[in-house]
C-alpha cells in the first residue's frame, strides 16, 4: 500500500511540475501602456467565471480599467461587435461564416480571432474536445480524420473557409464509409452498416469545429445520422448498439462505450483523448476558445492603432503566464501551448495589410 501511495504521489508531483514548467515558458505580463475606461464584452456565458479571473488579475496591473460583461451565449458575441455594443466577443466556438458578414461588410476586413485558452478535456458545455465513441465490444481501436469524414460526412461540392466557399474541400460519394468492413473489420462485422450518432445539426451557415476539421468546412452529413439533443440518451442508445459510433464530449461516456484514438493521417500518430493530449493539442479534435475583436473604427476605416489599447493590453495579459495561470485556476478550461501563445501575440501585434484588402486591391 505504501509503494502504491508513493507511486501515485510521484505521478502527481510530475504532473504538477510539467504544468508549472509549461507555464514558466510563457512571458510575464508587463504593461506596454496604462489604460483606462470601460471594456465591454459579449458572448459565451460558460466562460463567465474564467473572465472574472482574468479581469481580477488584469486590474492588479491596470487599476483604472472597468469591465461590463454581458455574457448570454456565443451567438450574442459577434452581434455585439457588429452593432458596436461590445469591444470584444467571447466565443466558445469558431465564428460561423454568416457571423463574419456583419462586421466584414463595413470595411471588407474579417474580425480577428485570438485563441485565449484550450477547451476542456471532457466537461460538457466547456468547449470540450470531441471524443469518438463506439460500443465497448467493437474491435476497432483508432480512426483517421479522413475516415471520420467518410463515416460522418457525405459527397459535397466544397466547404466554408470564412466567407469563401472552397471547392478544394469537395469530394465524391466514393469517399463515403458506410460499413465496418470498409474500416478493415472482418468476419461478422464486415457487412454490418455503421450507425452514426451525433448532436443536432445547426442551422444553415453554421459550421462547427468538427465540420471544419473533419469535413474541411463542409455542411453535408451522412444521410442516416441519428441526431440527439439529449447526449446522455445518445450514449445510452449507443451502449446497446454494437454497430454504432458517436461524437460528443467524453464526459457523457458510460461503461458500455469506449473512445477511439484519432490521427491526422494514416501515418499517425494515433492519439488517445487525455487531459495531456488536449492541453498540448496533440489530440486532433481538441477545441480552442476565443476572444474576437475588429480593427475598423466607427468610420469603417482601418483603425490606428489597429487594436484598441484596452483590448490589446487585456489580451496580452490573458496570453501571459499570469493569464494562463488563471485558466489553470478555473479548473475546466486548459492553458494554451507556448507555440500557440506566440502565434496569437503575433496576430495582435501585426500591422500588415489584412489579406482581404490585398485581394480587393489586386
Amino acid at each position: 500500500m505504501q509503494i502504491l501511495f508513493a507511486g501515485c504521489l510521484l505521478a502527481l508531483v510530475l504532473s504538477t511540475n510539467t504544468s508549472a514548467q509549461d507555464l514558466s515558458a510563457l512571458p510575464d505580463y508587463r504593461p506596454d501602456q496604462l489604460v483606462s475606461g470601460v471594456l465591454r464584452s459579449r458572448g459565451n456565458d460558460q466562460m463567465a467565471t474564467l473572465m472574472k479571473r482574468w479581469e481580477k488579475g488584469f486590474k492588479k496591473y491596470q487599476p483604472d480599467i472597468q469591465f461590463v460583461d454581458t455574457l448570454a451565449g456565443s451567438a450574442s458575441g459577434m452581434y455585439g461587435l457588429e452593432m458596436r455594443t461590445a469591444d470584444i466577443a467571447v466565443m466558445g466556438r469558431p465564428i460561423n461564416p454568416y457571423e463574419r458578414y456583419g462586421s466584414y461588410e463595413r470595411s471588407w476586413v474579417y474580425p480577428v480571432e485570438i485563441e485565449v485558452a484550450t477547451g476542456s478535456f471532457e466537461a460538457p458545455h466547456k468547449s470540450p474536445a470531441y471524443a469518438i465513441l463506439v460500443h465497448k465490444d467493437n474491435p476497432l481501436a483508432q480512426l483517421t480524420i479522413e475516415q471520420l469524414d467518410g463515416i460522418f460526412g457525405a459527397e459535397r461540392g466544397g466547404g466554408w473557409n470564412a466567407l469563401t466557399w472552397d471547392v478544394k474541400a469537395a469530394r465524391t460519394s466514393a469517399g463515403n464509409i458506410r460499413t465496418w468492413g470498409r474500416l478493415g473489420l472482418g468476419g461478422a462485422w464486415g457487412a454490418r452498416p455503421i450507425h452514426v450518432y451525433g448532436p443536432p445539426l445547426l442551422g444553415a451557415g453554421s459550421i462547427t469545429l468538427f465540420q471544419s476539421k473533419v469535413f474541411h468546412g463542409g455542411d453535408t452529413w451522412n444521410e442516416d445520422l441519428r441526431e440527439y439533443a439529449d447526449r446522455k440518451q445518445m450514449i445510452a442508445d449507443l451502449g446497446k448498439d454494437p454497430y454504432g459510433i458517436a461524437y460528443t464530449a467524453l464526459g457523457y461516456r458510460s461503461n458500455e462505450v469506449k473512445p477511439l484514438a484519432v490521427a491526422e493521417t494514416s501515418a499517425g500518430p494515433f492519439v488517445q483523448l487525455t487531459r495531456s493530449s488536449v492541453m498540448d493539442r496533440s489530440y486532433p479534435l481538441s477545441r480552442p476558445v476565443y476572444i474576437v475583436y475588429t480593427i475598423d473604427n466607427e468610420k469603417s476605416e482601418i483603425a490606428d492603432p489597429r487594436v484598441d489599447p484596452k483590448v490589446r493590453e487585456f489580451l496580452r495579459y490573458i496570453l501571459s503566464r499570469q493569464g494562463q495561470q488563471d485558466v489553470v485556476g478555473d479548473g475546466a478550461y486548459l492553458p494554451l501551448p507556448f507555440a500557440t501563445v506566440k502565434e496569437q501575440l503575433k496576430k495582435i501585434a501585426s500591422q500588415s495589410t489584412p489579406p482581404e484588402l490585398e485581394l480587393l486591391n489586386e
